[in-house]
């Protein structure tokens, strides 16, 4: 093949794969079932996060006026990690900044407005964070927001790869591709929501849920794959929020 038709062929691949096209198959239509390999990539998507070990985050919820947002970064190999959380509200409304340590068990809250003050006058010197267990998912009263955005996180990564059958059954859908941060991707609607996953290296980039019969709408954006190092605040800098309640309740910990 001649030089200039063999370059003009593989500019066809290109825009073929770039546009969701195969060049015997025609136009890929929103919608379509996903394909055996994409199975197969779905299936690895979490197992392929626990293997680089960890990542940088960006979380957003919107609710009720109000938008939770996280950034942060995860270690995947330990289950715990570190965000500056920012609540910002309606109405001018100053927003509320607190920094955050996560654990597959536990939540630390720290650097919160008077909080270290209050700690030492309640008998806990040098402490500048307040632990406490994560509300568990079926919680009688419905776990905070707060708790299910760090459950969902941690819930990013596993052991093993999935089966990729499980992806087969007509639910989970291709949904056609676009740019994040700059990076494009593939999205896949799954039964508990949306997936982009990387053109370039099949690694997951967002993935976006409903909770509460959809009133809420939490999308996670991960960035720069690979091994975090996150250290947990020593005992001598937490408190319980158990020996603290009424502080933790003033503060809303």
């Amino acid at each position: 093949m001649p030089a200039r038709a063999r370059a003009l062929a593989l500019t066809l691949a290109a825009l073929l794969a770039a546009s969701g096209c195969a060049a015997d198959d025609g136009p890929r239509r929103v919608g379509d079932p996903v394909t055996t390999a994409e199975a197969r990539v779905l299936a690895d998507l979490l197992h392929l996060d626990r293997e680089h070990g960890g990542a940088d985050f960006v979380l957003v919820a919107p609710y009720g006026g109000a938008v939770l947002r996280l950034d942060g970064a995860i270690d995947f190999e330990q289950s715990i990690g570190r965000a500056e959380a920012v609540t910002s509200f309606a109405g001018g409304r100053a927003d509320d900044v607190r920094t955050l340590f996560f654990s597959a068990d536990d939540l630390w809250s720290g650097r919160v407005p008077a909080l270290a003050a209050a700690l030492s006058d309640d008998g806990a010197d040098g402490a500048t964070y307040l632990r406490r267990p994560l509300a568990a998912a079926d919680d009688a009263a419905g776990p905070p927001l707060l708790d299910v955005a760090v459950r969902m996180l941690l819930n990013l990564s596993a052991d093993s790869a999935d089966d990729p059958q499980a992806f087969l059954d007509g639910t989970c859908t291709w949904e056609g591709q676009r740019s994040i941060d700059s990076r494009l991707t593939t999205v896949f609607a799954l039964r508990t929501g949306t997936v982009a996953v990387a053109a370039s290296d099949d690694l997951l980039i967002q993935y976006s849920a409903p909770l509460d019969r959809g009133k809420v709408q939490v999308t996670i954006t991960l960035s720069a794959h690979g091994r975090r190092s996150v250290d947990l605040p020593s005992d001598e800098e937490t408190a319980m929020v158990v020996d603290h309640p009424e502080i933790a309740a003033a503060l809303g910990i």
